[in-house]
């Protein structure tokens, strides 16, 4: 029974979005195309490992794609690797209805990408397969937690914006390789990902329609408080450092690639109607991304000095 007032308007919400949620389920299931990722993974330059087979060690020398990509690949995949977490989080909300078979839609296609890139960096022996199944078991043992004070409306806009940036660092990555099929797979899984924020961002943009105060709460908290879901991944900060600094997911890209874009398509900043809790959100949120824009300039700033200065040096060697 659900007694705190709180809860009550947050499922009376999702309640009134249940019909959104049916179209853009009936669209999204119209246009997402089923793939095997069997078929992305070149199985014959597999072999066994050391181990009860009686294989061959793993040797970094036998890794094809530079350290950075190899680093990214590895973010990418244990962050897919929480999927149960994730399932569970937005489950809570309910399995009945629409939202329900979206849950369960949405877990089965996020399930491939983790089937996929595990199979594809094990085959291809790109990194320690020890190693990796020790950062997994981590990982996974720490579960995932959505973050205090998240509604279910905090949870479908963090996925909305989430999502396209778990899509833009996908797609880089695969560029970044210079490998035609890590490329390939990763653009695949990316265009998953683009679909899945698609439905998400429509959610959020009906719930401006129903409660405008409560989705720009819930917009300006997601945007301020914005964490990758796998910031919890260990060593997250200098594996994220270094996937910056090559340019695969950097401030720039999240303000210019991911907060700004969506943030037009609800036009929260054109919007009227809001009373004064939505206002101040309003302008919680444009003081943030003003920043967040200066902080990404002194980031790409900072990071071509210190390419330059790399540079010169080798040169000089």
């Amino acid at each position: 029974m659900i007694t705190d007032p709180t809860d009550r308007a947050e499922y009376a919400l999702l309640h009134d979005l249940q019909p959104v949620v049916g179209e853009n389920l009936d669209r999204h299931l119209a246009v997402a195309r089923d793939w095997f990722p069997h078929e992305y993974v070149p199985w014959s330059q597999g072999r066994d490992f050391e181990g009860p087979l009686g294989g061959e060690a793993w040797d970094p020398a036998e890794a094809k794609l530079d350290e950075v990509s190899r680093t990214s690949l590895v973010v990418n995949l244990l962050t897919e690797d929480n999927l149960p977490g994730y399932h569970f989080a937005i489950a809570q909300f309910g399995q009945d209805g629409a939202w329900g078979t979206w849950v369960n839609r949405w877990t089965a296609e996020e399930a491939r990408h983790g089937s996929a890139l595990r199979d594809y960096l094990l085959v291809t022996r790109t990194v320690d397969p020890r190693e990796l199944e020790v950062a997994r078991m981590v990982h996974m043992s720490g579960g995932y937690q959505r973050p205090d004070g998240f509604s279910a409306l905090h949870a479908i806009a963090y996925a909305a914006f989430q999502e396209l940036a778990t899509r833009i660092s996908h797609r880089n990555t695969g560029l970044h390789s210079g490998e035609p099929i890590c490329d390939g797979l990763l653009a695949r899984i990316a265009a998953d990902e683009n679909l899945h924020m698609l439905f998400y961002r429509n959610l959020v943009a009906a719930a401006f329609e129903i409660a405008p105060d409560t989705a720009m709460r819930a917009v300006a908290d997601v945007v301020i408080g914005f964490e990758m879901p796998g910031s919890t991944i260990k060593d997250f900060g200098r594996k994220s450092a270094k996937i910056a600094m090559a340019g695969i997911y950097d401030l720039r890209q999240h303000h210019d690639e991911v907060v700004q874009p969506i943030l037009r398509q609800l036009r929260v900043f054109e919007r009227t109607g809001f009373g004064p809790e939505g206002e101040r959100a309003r302008e919680e949120l444009g003081a943030f991304v003003a920043a967040l824009d200066g902080q990404a300039t002194a980031f790409t700033d900072r990071r071509s000095a210190i390419l330059a200065g790399r540079a010169r040096r080798a040169l000089a060697a």
